[in-house]
């Protein structure tokens, strides 16, 4: 079965301790067309050239498009009612906004019109970060292929990843219930 064909999944991707360099060789290696980029901030003080601008015009060198959804896909919604009462991120609580749901739906788009995508934020490992707990949970549950490329630059599942982040223990009660590492408020 040729590229075409086949079901592409959606990459995930950090850029954690990568230099630009490495970071734009590991999307070349997955032949990543369009990078996503889902930091509610695109912005970095540490690492400047992944700041939005210089990320854009770095990756338009290289024939990748740079795409913005932090709006709707960050891990930091503006969004007052997506905080717990200790002022972090409920995961649950973004999934039911409809500003979440248009990010996921367009991610459902690009599938669909077979788009090589990477979702890239700042977090090195899959484990650490939204793509996993938070974008990961919702398109593994629409059926969406995922596939993330972790600090190694090793491709990982989702349901790896979730093992990594559980120690492997299923869940008790329910399913998962993921929230932010950080407090924010």
């Amino acid at each position: 079965m040729d590229r075409l064909q086949e079901v592409l999944p959606i990459f995930t991707i950090g850029y954690g301790s990568r230099s630009i360099e490495q970071f734009i060789d590991v999307l070349k290696v997955h032949q990543i067309a369009y990078l996503i980029d889902v930091r509610s901030a695109p912005y970095s003080r540490y690492k400047p050239e992944f700041s939005k601008e210089a990320l854009d015009a770095e990756l338009g060198r290289h024939g990748i498009r740079y795409v913005y959804m932090g709006d709707t896909l960050g891990g930091h919604p503006d969004n007052k009612e997506c905080y717990d009462s200790n002022g972090k991120v409920d995961y649950d609580r973004v999934k039911k906004t409809e500003n979440y749901q248009v990010g996921i739906n367009r991610l459902q788009k690009a599938v669909a019109q077979k788009q090589c995508v990477a979702l890239m934020c700042s977090e090195g490992k899959p484990e650490n970060c939204h793509r996993s707990k938070l974008i990961g949970e919702t398109l593994e549950k629409r059926n969406v292929p995922i596939t993330h490329i972790d600090e190694n630059n090793e491709p990982q599942s989702q349901m790896h990843i979730i093992d990594r982040l559980t120690g492997g223990q299923m869940p008790l009660f329910g399913e998962d219930e993921f929230q932010s590492r950080k407090r924010y408020q």
